[in-house]
């Protein structure tokens, strides 16, 4: 990294899978460059979850103050940086017209961006230098190459999420260890298409709780989420723990890390999860998981992409374009229960219990 580069901003809103993807990068940084500056203009909810990160200055910007708190985001900014007024780089690390817009309001000498095949929404008008072209890459890879302009290729993958000692007690205090697995269910997505019904959901937990697993529902307090975990216990012939809006984003990391096994679609707590050690179960059809499943391990997920795209847009998965997304009605259908406990199997084949290796 060139010496004359002292300060650095990333820009990154959302959402929650993403913004966890962006941490090896920063870990990258920070390791290569111990006296970086380094600020991040990240959205509220986002910042909840990464609140503490060490050697980050977070800037939050919410998407409903729309120009005025562009604008306001600017003043801050010139605030904060002094006298020259300007950051040595700006990593722009998001394509929606209104991440690039706010980019704008960013002062930076340099100003990274995605390359040619992957911008879209103007994002060309607010770069001057582009990451490498690379096809076929996970969104972690991808935001990972970030560091490249600066001369600075990734060695390892570290997450270590800012996660305090009081929410991993909470978290303990949930159930007691008692030797029995635990298969987590975090059943709904930002995108209400990618998730799946709720009576599948409570057919694989009752073959998991058959076999002895305790069974712990997890997710936030919108509407949606209660009613899906109310449908899936209502279904489900076993009893379940429901932790369903009784967690913070401080906590929801420190309670995935407890379980043996999350089932979720493609969603926050799934890169989550990940990022905490805990194997995911996922359930892909309205995303490819080789582009935006759990990144570590993803011999437990359940792809049906493929399938999709052939039902819905009449090509194979190789002939769309890479990170296309299907969430067209009904395509988590051909995620089948056979298809799910097939994969919690697998998972069971590689990590036995006690009582079962006995």
């Amino acid at each position: 990294m060139p010496e004359a580069l002292r300060s650095l901003c990333l820009l990154r809103l959302s959402a929650l899978g993403d913004v966890t993807h962006v941490l090896p990068l920063v870990h990258t940084l920070r390791s290569a460059r111990p006296d970086l500056r380094l600020s991040w203009v990240i959205g509220r909810g986002e910042h909840r979850l990464l609140e503490g990160l060490p050697g980050v200055d977070f800037i939050e910007y919410d998407k409903k103050t729309g120009l005025a708190g562009m604008r306001a985001l600017h003043r801050t900014l010139r605030e904060r940086l002094g006298p020259d007024g300007r950051f040595d780089a700006l990593l722009q690390m998001q394509l929606a017209l209104r991440a690039n817009v706010l980019s704008g309001f960013v002062p930076a000498r340099r100003r990274i961006g995605y390359g040619r095949e992957r911008a879209k929404e103007l994002h060309g008008l607010f770069v001057n230098e582009r990451i490498p072209e690379r096809p076929r890459q996970h969104v972690l890879d991808l935001l990972g190459s970030f560091s490249e302009p600066l001369g600075i290729v990734r060695d390892e993958v570290r997450w270590e999420l800012p996660v305090p000692a009081e929410a991993h007690a909470w978290a303990a205090a949930q159930w007691e260890r008692d030797g029995r697995p635990t298969l987590m269910v975090s059943p709904c997505s930002s995108h209400e298409r990618r998730n799946w019904r709720p009576e599948r959901h409570a057919a694989l937990a009752d073959h998991a709780a058959a076999l002895g697993w305790r069974i712990v529902i997890c997710g936030g307090r919108s509407p949606l989420e209660r009613q899906t975990a109310d449908a899936i216990r209502g279904a489900m012939s076993h009893p379940a723990l429901d932790l369903v809006g009784k967690d913070t984003l401080k906590q929801l990391p420190a309670l995935l890390a407890r379980a043996d096994l999350l089932v979720t679609p493609d969603s926050g707590p799934m890169h989550i999860a990940n990022a905490m050690g805990t194997r995911v179960l996922g359930l892909h059809a309205a995303s490819n998981p080789h582009r935006s499943g759990p990144y570590s391990d993803r011999r437990y997920c359940v792809d049906r992409y493929d399938d999709a795209a052939r039902r819905f847009l009449g090509k194979p998965a190789d002939a769309i374009r890479w990170g296309t997304k299907i969430e067209n009605e009904g395509v988590m259908d051909l995620v089948t229960v056979e298809d799910a406990i097939a994969a919690f199997e697998r998972f069971r084949a590689d990590h036995p219990t006690p009582k079962e290796m006995r």
